[in-house]
């Protein structure tokens, strides 16, 4: 299928090119001080692209630029995927929101949760209740990453080999075996802690499905979209296409470091980030979820579960600031941010730390990556570029700034 492509003037689609035009210059400006690799930028209205920008190069070294097709690591925008391959078994009657996991993954039959002590005094008891389904899909299963340094239960996944979220060499099912034997840091649903749990959703749809969780994706939700560069691993084909990796380095600026996917099928298949594609592709599943569940006469999901998706699924309308209270996420930008299957929703804009729209959900991956739909402005909109971050950046909220400065007004006709 052809590169993504501008279909519709901005104007047209009632945003403002001189704004857009500041946009760009804006993005160029981190890769002329050596911010930023390249990047790619697209905004849609009414399913049609409206702006589309690349600037820079995909490989410095190389010399090789930015273009519509280059492939991106999405790493935790793959998240939102997991959450749709969930519910189609979920409307297929082949899995409940109200599981148990451990229904499908007896591992995790009796957890147990951290009840005070650090490293080898650390204390445990029963959990009151199982972990459903739905906890995974909204992070407040109480798993946790390695790498955050916050609380007695990180430092056991570091034990375990987790900083990374997989032991070297582990597969998936062995992975999540690792998770399951390791406590719980509060009681399955009273908290937000952002984890680990979408790995385990990838194990459960491969259990539920009979399937590997990259050919579920390929035929249940890539395939059917017209996805056709996404997937878990680059082919020798899709290579040249590939950015390369970028971490930023301590004294300033950029320098490559390593990143998945690569060449070859991974052994460990990752729900929670381990997805390639490029901007088209993308565009493609952020179009289904604007349209609640249907493409091109293709109707993947029910608007009922789509909706059910992009809700704030927080008890008592809480946001993320104030479930979340780990100090990952205790930041002004999660004030204001509900959540749901998978991805942030807004649920108070006068809260928010940049302007957004009421019910605008989406997430960003590590490699500062982002995406959000916006239901009520017709509105799509991505960020494609391949840097790892050593501290918080502006990135994103420049971008949704200067998004909303550009529109004009609700998309003519």
């Amino acid at each position: 299928m052809a590169p993504l492509r501008e279909e519709i003037e901005p104007a047209e689609a009632g945003l403002d090119p001189r704004v857009l035009e500041r946009l760009d210059r804006h993005f160029a400006r981190f890769v002329d001080e050596g911010r930023l690799p390249g990047f790619l930028v697209s905004i849609a209205r009414g399913g049609r692209v409206a702006h589309l920008a690349t600037h820079g190069s995909r490989d410095i070294a190389a010399g090789l630029p930015v273009e519509p097709d280059t492939l991106w690591r999405v790493y935790s925008m793959t998240k939102p995927v997991t959450a749709v391959a969930t519910l189609l078994l979920v409307e297929e009657g082949r899995l409940s929101l109200d599981d148990p996991v451990a229904d499908h993954l007896p591992a995790f039959a009796e957890p147990r949760v951290y009840a005070g002590g650090s490293g080898e005094d650390v204390r445990t008891r029963p959990a009151a209740g199982p972990i459903l389904v739905r906890h995974l899909l909204t992070h407040t299963a109480g798993l946790t990453f390695g790498f955050y340094h916050s609380h007695p239960v990180d430092a056991l996944y570091r034990r375990a080999g987790l900083e990374s979220s997989v032991p070297p060499g582990a597969d998936l099912a062995e992975t999540i075996e690792v998770y399951a034997s390791l406590p719980l840091q509060f009681e399955p649903g009273t908290e937000w802690n952002y984890s680990v749990a979408s790995n385990v959703l990838g194990r459960l749809i491969e259990v539920v499905s009979g399937q590997p969780l990259d050919a579920f994706c390929a035929e249940r939700i890539f395939g059917p979209l017209g996805m056709t560069d996404a997937g878990f691993h680059v082919t020798d084909e899709q290579a040249p296409r590939l950015s390369e990796m970028y971490g930023e380095k301590e004294g300033g600026g950029i320098e490559p470091i390593p990143g998945l996917p690569l060449r070859g099928r991974p052994r460990f298949l990752s729900g929670s980030g381990g997805m390639v594609c490029s901007a088209h592709d993308y565009h493609r599943f952020m179009e289904l979820l604007r349209r609640r569940g249907e493409l091109d006469g293709v109707r993947l999901l029910t608007a009922r579960s789509v909706d059910l998706m992009s809700r704030n699924h927080l008890p008592g309308g809480a946001d993320l600031r104030s479930f979340g209270s780990r100090p990952a996420h205790d930041e002004p930008g999660n004030e204001g941010m509900g959540f749901g299957f998978n991805c942030s929703v807004v649920i108070d804009p006068d809260r928010t730390q940049v302007p957004s729209g009421l019910g605008a959900f989406g997430w960003s991956g590590v490699a500062t990556t982002t995406f959000w739909v916006d239901p009520g402005r017709d509105l799509t909109v991505q960020f494609m570029t391949q840097v790892r971050p050593r501290t918080s950046h502006t990135v994103f909220k420049d971008l949704k700034r200067l998004v909303h400065e550009a529109l004009t007004g609700p998309v003519p006709g």
